[in-house]
């Protein structure tokens, strides 16, 4: 990639001193092996909206929708003060370039979901939104999110990792002049990755690309990216990841031998039956890729979505 991928996240998880208590929540994951391929952009909601360290907790009180922010001694009301902060700073976000963003769960100021709001009778619903969390993700509402707690799962984990590059390859398109051909190129490379997403976006943007003539260039683009981040956001599933690996075994089936053909089907069904994670059909196709020198999969980032050392693949 011609740069890193800038990803927001909230700074105590990067173990930076700015919860209530004067403490951090790190995450080593986050900062010290998904940190080497990302460059974060830090924010603390509490500190930037001008309260202290250490500080008095506070809650989410009232309406699960439209709740407000009380500490939970004095019940002083920050609402208005996160809020106007919350407006002005995902606009100056909007020129920090970012792919992402991973939020603290269960905070009320940075939690995405399950946060707690309590009623009059003080009694908590986990249906709450962090104030902060709900301006960015309503501002931007297709960049992919997640929260560290999330995260653990490594289902979820692989899929906002393999989305973030995936933006990250479309905001380097974005940077360079916009042409059928360039989106041609995108998209083709894209195809795999999709189709183990959600195979009706898959046939939404062929379509797409498919009449991309009769379309302005700047509403094609803007189409595209929609159903690219959309797509995406659905969960690539056992069922759909086999069919993606059928589909790539066909480009061999002039190439392979009899005994070969056997040990990959062996494998897809392995893989089919949980006895087996995905990296293990990925890399046997890798190896015929190679060893046969297949063109159009060699450019398929569904081999390849992100980096291996991550080992996000040895997991699911």
């Amino acid at each position: 990639m011609e740069s890193p991928i800038r990803l927001g996240i909230s700074s105590c998880l990067l173990g930076n001193e700015v919860r209530y208590d004067g403490g951090h929540k790190l995450d080593r994951f986050l900062r010290d092996t998904l940190g080497k391929y990302v460059e974060y952009v830090p924010v603390c909601p509490e500190v930037e909206c001008g309260l202290g360290i250490p500080r008095e907790a506070m809650r989410l009180v009232g309406d699960v929708d439209a709740p407000r922010l009380l500490t939970q001694r004095t019940h002083v009301d920050h609402t208005d003060r996160m809020l106007q902060w919350a407006r002005r700073r995902v606009k100056e976000l909007e020129s920090e370039g970012l792919c992402g963003f991973i939020f603290k769960s269960k905070s009320p100021s940075s939690g995405m979901e399950r946060v707690k709001v309590y009623n009059e009778s003080g009694m908590p619903s986990h249906k709450g939104v962090g104030l902060f969390a709900r301006v960015f993700m309503e501002h931007f509402p297709l960049l992919p999110v997640e929260d560290e707690g999330r995260l653990h799962d490594p289902v979820l984990r692989e899929n906002f990792i393999e989305r973030i590059f995936a933006m990250k390859r479309w905001r380097e398109l974005l940077s360079r002049e916009e042409s059928i051909g360039r989106l041609v190129e995108y998209h083709t490379r894209h195809k795999l990755l999709m189709l183990a997403h959600s195979p009706a976006h898959y046939r939404q943007m062929g379509k797409l690309v498919a009449g991309a003539k009769s379309i302005p260039l700047e509403e094609l683009y803007r189409q595209y990216q929609s159903l690219l981040l959309e797509g995406l956001r659905l969960k690539a599933s056992v069922a759909k990841n086999t069919n993606v690996l059928q589909h790539m075994m066909g480009y061999f089936k002039k190439q392979l031998s009899r005994d070969e053909k056997e040990e990959l089907l062996e494998i897809l069904a392995q893989y089919r039956q949980g006895l087996v994670p995905l990296i293990v059909p990925v890399t046997l196709i890798n190896h015929y890729v190679r060893k046969y020198d297949e063109p159009y999969l060699k450019g398929q980032y569904y081999l390849h979505p992100h980096p291996l050392e991550l080992k996000l693949r040895n997991h699911v």
